[in-house]
């Protein structure tokens, strides 16, 4: 069966019954016999309690199982998480008193004491949270209802899957004794159940009344001996309880056998199937083979090719080794390079910080020598004012005494007019000849 509220599993069904089949999901007609058989006797189990009573069947799945609780129940509700599996049920299982509903086991949807009986096969060891599962379960029963509930023996599945692993469908699996205890924490009185294939042989009367195809054999039609064996449940494959909140009247051993009884029978048509489907990988292996050999030629290629490749690859490798070490040697030559670069960038640093320092000083130079030239300038300005000023004066003066100096020439020239008119007088010169007269320069 399904984990209604486990682990989101995806799931694809299809219309007419196909399904993608993972073991967790059982869809009849499209399973072994043997292994619906093992998932339908839990209802058939289930059956004998569900007359006239309020059903609730939590993880339904596919929904044959609840559609078979049907047929004398009062009323059936099937749950489960998954969408498909509720469409699925929908489809192909139909009746007034019963009905599906998409729903999580963690919080079931119902009003408390709304069921007679609730059924959940093979759910719990898928859900994450299966406490809070059977408290949901124990609010929805009703007073003097009760619980089935089954899981596979965590010991015999581990042995069973052998090197296959844990299953990754489940969450948490019980051995027998844990099972047992987690339930009594919920429900006062536990009825546990061992379930098995066991080897069975039928007398079923032809014709008699109660045989036929009628879906089962009346119990008082029926006779069935189970030889006393100590039940083990560390050897069992599944634990089935039965759990209410009141004490229970006995628990009678239950044995079911399928209408496909003939386990023999069967067994041959599924040898008939494995040889028809051996047959088929056979001729599967042969076309494998075949590619196979294909492929080991077009590998021959390819390996030759290969060869080739690599010998290019290698000549490649040489060139490039040989270009490695020129470009090794080049590295060298431009650490050098760069070494005698990087002394002397240092040394224009070092000169670049010595000009600054020289430019500082003489900048610092021309800045005084400005300030005193500013200085002498201006002084020499007030005294250029100065010259100027006298300068004025003594053209002044010079204008003046050139003046005086043409008025002493011109009056020279005056005198010396006169002077000739005396020097050339008669008297004059009479007067030198006797030694009288004024002694005169010459000229």
């Amino acid at each position: 069966m399904p984990a209604c509220g486990a682990r989101r599993i995806p799931r694809r069904f299809w219309r007419n019954a196909l399904v993608e089949f993972t073991g967790e999901r059982v869809i009849p007609d499209q399973v072994n016999v043997d292994l619906l058989n093992e998932h339908l006797s839990r209802y058939m189990f289930a059956a004998r309690l569900a007359s006239g009573k309020r059903v609730l069947d939590a993880g339904c799945g596919a929904g044959y199982g609840a559609a078979a609780l049907a047929r004398t129940a009062q009323s059936v509700v099937g749950i489960d998480r998954a969408p498909e599996a509720i469409g699925f049920a929908r489809e192909h299982y139909q009746a007034p008193n019963l009905e599906f509903q998409k729903a999580s086991c963690a919080a079931l949807p119902f009003p408390a004491a709304a069921f007679d009986l609730v059924v959940a096969f093979e759910i719990i060891e898928h859900l994450d949270h299966w406490r809070e599962f059977l408290l949901e379960v124990r609010r929805v029963l009703a007073p003097g209802g009760r619980f089935l509930v089954s899981t596979p023996n965590r010991l015999y599945y581990k042995e069973s899957r052998g090197a296959t692993g844990a299953n990754p469908f489940h969450v948490h699996e019980f051995d027998f004794e844990e099972f047992r205890s987690e339930l009594k924490l919920f429900f006062p009185h536990v009825s546990m159940y061992l379930e098995n294939h066991t080897e069975g042989i039928t007398f079923q009367p032809q014709g008699a009344p109660g045989s036929g195809n009628s879906a089962e054999v009346r119990v008082d039609a029926a006779e069935v001996r189970v030889d006393a064996a100590e039940a083990v449940p560390a050897e069992s494959h599944f634990f089935l309880a039965v759990c209410a909140d009141r004490p229970m009247a006995g628990n009678p051993a239950f044995v079911y056998v399928p209408r496909a009884a003939n386990v023999l029978r069967e067994r041959e048509h599924h040898i008939a199937l494995l040889d028809s489907e051996i047959a088929q990988k056979n001729e599967w292996l042969a076309d494998i083979q075949r590619r196979h050999e294909e492929l080991l030629a077009r590998f021959a290629e390819q390996q030759e090719a290969l060869e080739r490749s690599n010998k290019w690859a290698e000549s490649l490798n040489a060139e490039l080794e040989e270009r490695a070490q020129s470009i090794a040697r080049l590295q060298e030559e431009m650490a050098r390079e760069q070494e005698s670069a990087r002394r002397m960038a240092e040394g224009y640093a070092a000169k670049v910080v010595e000009l600054e320092a020289d430019i500082r000083d003489r900048t610092q130079w021309a800045i005084d020598t400005e300030t005193r030239l500013t200085a002498e300038v201006r002084h020499q300005t007030a005294e250029l004012g100065k010259a100027v000023e006298a300068l004025h004066h003594t053209e002044q003066e010079l204008e003046e005494r050139t003046r005086w100096a043409l008025s002493l020439q011109e009056e020279g020239a005056r005198l010396a007019q006169l002077l000739a008119l005396v020097r050339g007088s008669r008297w004059v010169r009479m007067g030198r000849k006797v030694g009288l007269g004024p002694e005169l320069p010459a000229s």
